[in-house]
C-alpha cells in the first residue's frame, strides 16, 4: 500500500490482481459486492427457503474476509437475523 492519506482501490488490490493474501486468508475481488447482493436477497421475505439456505452459506463463507478487511467493524447489519448469522461465524483473524 502507498503512504497516501486515503486508500484507493488500486492500493488495496492492484488492477492486475484478482486476489490477495492477508493473514493467511485469500481476499478476492468482488467479495464485498457479492456479500451485499447475497445479504439483500437473504433479507427479502420473498426469497424461497432453498435459495435462502444457499445464500446463508455464501454469506457465512464471506464473513472472515469481510472481518479481515475491517468492513464488519465499521458496518453492522440492520436485520437482526442477518446480524446473528454473521455473529455466529467463528473469528479467524483481523488486520
Amino acid at each position: 500500500m502507498s503512504n497516501r492519506t486515503a486508500s484507493r482501490p488500486e492500493d488495496v488490490l492492484p488492477d492486475h490482481l484478482d486476489r490477495i493474501e492477508v493473514d493467511g486468508l485469500t481476499l478476492r475481488k468482488g467479495t464485498v459486492a457479492a456479500f451485499l447482493r447475497n445479504a439483500i436477497r437473504w433479507t427479502d421475505p420473498a426469497t424461497p427457503p432453498d435459495d435462502r439456505e444457499t445464500l446463508s452459506s455464501a454469506i457465512v463463507e464471506a464473513v472472515p474476509a469481510l472481518r479481515t478487511l475491517g468492513l464488519l467493524v465499521i458496518f453492522e447489519a440492520r436485520d437482526p437475523e442477518l446480524r446473528r448469522l454473521i455473529a455466529d461465524v467463528p473469528e479467524v483473524g483481523r488486520i
